[in-house]
């Protein structure tokens, strides 16, 4: 691939990637700071029912966002080399511990809400909501974290020698 067409598409996977991780770690930072302590706020019955609602509506949008900022990240570490490609694909890394976390830890509780929401919560519920809290805490932090390491990349001053930012040779260097 020429390599003015490699620093395009490295850039164009950055903004991507900067894109999908902002919005990600945004949403799951919003959650964090601003939902959970409202669904501790109300009553037990309309924490539960919004709760419900809500992750009807995340389920999408947010597994959507996890799998861009996990991929256009690790394609940016595939196209890319030296330091560069080990902050990029540690931020794939850490968008694929949120998934990961939000499936195996907050989904299966999500499901539980779910029916407590037409039923009755158990007499356990707080533990369990503690637990949904504590996941969606680490998610927040890897997703926070991996867009923390982009925004690096995004900044980072071409180093001496004819180089671009995110590890790429300029136009005019020498293949």
């Amino acid at each position: 691939m020429p390599t003015h067409l490699r620093i395009r598409l490295t850039r164009l996977l950055l903004g991507l990637a900067l894109l999908a991780t902002g919005l990600l770690a945004g949403a799951f930072g919003y959650g964090a700071a601003n939902l959970v302590p409202t669904f501790n706020a109300v009553p037990l019955d309309m924490r539960l029912s919004f709760h419900a609602e809500l992750m009807k509506m995340n389920g999408i949008t947010m597994q959507a966002a996890m799998a861009v900022s996990t991929l256009s990240s690790l394609t940016l570490a595939a196209l890319t080399h030296g330091r560069t490609r080990l902050i990029a694909g540690t931020a794939a890394l850490l968008t694929l511990t949120s998934f990961l976390i939000t499936r195996l830890g907050n989904v299966p509780i999500n499901g539980r809400i779910k029916e407590w929401a037409l039923t009755s919560a158990p007499v356990d519920h707080a533990e369990i909501l503690r637990r949904w809290e504590l996941f969606n805490n680490l998610r927040t932090l890897t997703a926070l974290t991996a867009f923390a390491l982009l925004i690096v990349l995004a900044l980072k001053r071409p180093p001496t020698g004819g180089k671009q930012p995110c590890g790429e040779p300029s136009p005019g260097a020498a293949s």
